[in-house]
């Protein structure tokens, strides 16, 4: 099984598939947008952790920038029904932080952001991960390091997300502005804010 690459990227599709030259082979490597932006220019030598799912109709690599990342593909692809292309949907939605966060404060809704995931299957989800994903139990301490501030700012968002569904706003609508929403802040300055830029489109 391969689970590294170190080599020179020589192509970056926009649908986030890799290539990436080793030892004279081209090795194709699906990541998500944000590990095949971030991974560096065409033309560089690069490094990347990966998976290796190997079924009876394919041979697929999965590159991820941290072996967190990787972990955590690992954990989603182990849960009932879920497959190494919603797996990394949910890696593009969510990174391993946020993630947890979700999981930890059973945040159906940021799992519900992902495109396929439908209020049972976040339900499942949390169910399943909460054995699966390093999880500390000091709500002190936070998730995967997180202060008790940035829980605290998890929450904030939720109630602002609750509150753009109950006016109507679709899911992608309220990705969009709370991927880009300030790490700190009352919930009643966001929601006005996150309400500004939803009417301005910015």
């Amino acid at each position: 099984m391969i689970g590294s690459l170190r080599g020179r990227l020589l192509e970056r599709s926009t649908e986030s598939e890799l290539l990436i030259e080793v030892g004279g082979l081209g090795y194709r490597v699906q990541a998500t947008p944000t590990t095949a932006v971030s991974l560096g220019e065409v033309g560089e030598e690069v490094f990347m952790h990966t998976h290796h799912a190997v079924r009876e109709d394919s041979d697929t690599l999965y590159g991820f920038s941290t072996i967190d990342e990787r972990r955590i593909f690992e954990s989603l692809i182990s849960a009932h029904g879920v497959g190494p292309a919603l797996g990394l949907a949910i890696l593009s939605v969510h990174g391993p932080t946020a993630l947890r966060l979700a999981v930890a404060h059973d945040d159906l809704a940021a799992l519900c952001l992902v495109p396929g995931v439908g209020r049972k299957t976040a339900a499942r989800l949390v169910m399943e991960l909460k054995s699966k994903l390093d999880l500390p139990s000091d709500d002190s301490v936070g998730v995967a390091g997180e202060t008790a501030e940035s829980s605290a700012q998890h929450g904030i968002q939720k109630d602002v997300r609750a509150a753009l569904e109950s006016l109507g706003y679709g899911p992608e609508e309220i990705h969009a502005v709370l991927v880009d929403m300030p790490a700190e802040g009352e919930t009643s300055e966001l929601l006005r804010d996150a309400l500004r830029r939803l009417a301005t489109g910015v």
